[in-house]
C-alpha cells in the first residue's frame, strides 16, 4: 500500500513514484503542484530538457504552442526546440525547413485511436475519402512521430520521444518528409511526442502532400493525434486540412481538472480544451462522414475517476453529441509505472457514465489490457 505525502492516506492506487492522491490534488492544489514540479524537473533533466519556466521569470515570449513560454536568456523553452539567444527566439527545429522526427509505414487497418471512425479503416466517406467501402486495405498510413511535446506526461506511453528532443535528430525538411508519401500511402498521421510543438513543419508537409495527391488523383487523408495544446491559428489550419482531405483530428483530452493536468503533465489544459471546442463548433458539422473530430481519455487507475469522465463527456456533448469518444485502457509506463492496468469493471463503469452524459458514440480502446 502506497501513501500520500500530503494526507498520509494509503491506497494501492496511489503511485509511489508520484506520492500524491487524487483527493489532495483537488483539495491541496499548491502543495500537490509543488511536489509534482520536483518530479517533472528531475525526470526532464535526464533528457537535458529545461525545468518548467514560471510566469514570474523574465524572458522572450514564444508563441509556438499553447504554453506561450517566457524563455529566459540563453535558456530553452519547455519543448527543448526553441532557445533565447541574445534575447532573440531561435527555433532549433520545428520550422518548415527542419523538424526532429521519425517516420514509418503503418499497414492499414492500423491500430489508431480513431480506428472505428476513420475512412482508412472503415470506408466511411467512400468513395471521396476511401478507396473501397471497407477502407484502404493494402495501403499504408505514413506515421510521423515528432520528437518533442508541449506536455510532460508522467504516464507517457511514448516517453522515448525525449531522446529525440535531446539529440535534435533525425532531422527532416517538409519536402523530405512529404516525399515519403508514396503511391501506396492513403493517409498521414502526425503524432509523437506531439505535433503541437512543430506545427509549421507538419502544415507545410501536409500542403505539399495534398498538392501532389490532387495532381495524381489520389486519396491522402491528413490526420492528427494530439494533446491539442497548439497555437490556436495552427489548430484551425490543421482542422481545415483534415476537413478537406477526409482526415481526423484526434484530441487526447487527458484530464478535466486543470490542477490535475498540471500535476500530471506539467502544464495547463486550458488551450487544449479551448482548441477542441473551437474546432468542434466551427468545423464539425461541415462533414458528416468520417467525423472530423474525436476525443480519447486514458483511464489511469486512481487518477481518472467518475468526476473526470463525467465532466469531459459533458463538455464534449455540449459541443456535439455525435463526437466520438474513446476510453483507453491504461498500461503502466514512465513515472507511473507502478500502477496497475485498468480494470474491466472500471472501464465499463466509465463507459456507462460517458453515455449517460449525452454522448452517442463512445467506445472502449485497448480492451486487451483490461484485467
Amino acid at each position: 500500500m502506497n501513501s500520500c505525502k500530503i494526507c498520509g492516506n494509503k491506497n494501492r492506487l496511489i503511485s509511489k513514484n508520484l506520492g500524491i492522491c487524487l483527493k489532495c490534488i483537488r483539495e491541496n492544489k499548491e502543495e500537490a503542484i509543488k511536489i509534482s514540479m520536483k518530479i517533472h524537473e528531475k525526470t526532464r533533466a535526464l533528457f537535458n530538457l529545461p525545468p518548467i519556466h514560471t510566469k514570474e521569470e523574465k524572458g522572450k515570449p514564444c508563441y509556438g504552442c499553447g504554453n506561450n513560454c517566457l524563455i529566459p536568456l540563453n535558456s530553452k523553452g519547455f519543448c527543448g526546440l526553441v532557445k533565447n539567444i541574445d534575447n532573440k527566439i531561435v527555433r532549433l527545429a520545428g520550422t518548415s525547413e527542419k523538424a526532429v522526427l521519425e517516420w514509418y509505414y503503418d499497414p492499414i487497418p492500423t491500430n489508431c485511436v480513431a480506428w472505428w471512425t476513420c475512412a482508412a479503416c472503415t470506408g466511411l466517406g467512400y468513395p471521396k475519402y476511401a478507396y473501397t467501402e471497407k477502407g484502404d486495405i493494402g495501403y499504408y498510413n505514413l506515421a510521423v512521430f515528432y520528437g518533442a511535446c508541449s506536455f510532460d506526461c508522467l504516464f507517457c506511453q511514448n516517453w522515448h520521444y525525449r531522446k529525440l528532443s535531446d539529440n535534435l535528430k533525425p532531422i527532416f525538411s517538409a519536402e523530405e518528409l512529404a516525399s515519403k508519401a508514396i503511391e501506396k500511402v492513403s493517409c498521414v498521421c502526425f503524432f509523437g511526442g506531439d505535433p503541437s510543438t512543430q506545427m509549421p513543419h507538419a502544415l507545410k508537409t501536409s500542403e505539399i502532400i495534398i498538392e501532389n495527391s490532387e495532381k495524381n488523383n489520389r486519396i491522402v487523408k491528413i490526420c492528427w493525434e494530439t494533446n491539442g495544446n497548439m497555437n490556436e491559428k495552427y489548430a484551425n489550419l490543421a482542422a481545415e486540412l483534415s476537413l478537406k482531405t477526409g482526415g481526423i483530428m484526434k484530441f487526447d483530452l487527458k484530464f478535466w481538472d486543470e490542477t490535475l493536468n498540471i500535476v500530471m503533465t506539467g502544464v495547463s489544459n486550458k488551450q487544449s480544451l479551448k482548441n477542441f471546442e473551437n474546432i468542434g463548433r466551427k468545423f464539425y458539422d461541415k462533414r458528416e462522414k468520417p467525423p472530423l473530430l474525436t476525443a480519447s481519455t486514458l483511464l489511469i487507475p486512481g487518477y481518472i475517476d467518475e468526476i473526470e469522465v463525467k465532466n469531459i463527456a459533458e463538455f464534449i456533448a455540449s459541443i456535439n453529441q455525435e463526437i466520438p469518444y474513446t476510453l483507453l485502457a491504461f498500461y503502466p509506463q514512465y513515472v507511473l509505472n507502478d500502477l496497475p492496468t485498468t480494470s474491466k469493471e472500471m472501464a465499463l463503469k466509465f463507459l456507462k457514465i460517458a453515455r449517460e452524459a449525452g454522448l452517442k458514440n463512445v467506445k472502449l480502446g485497448n480492451v486487451h489490457l483490461l484485467k
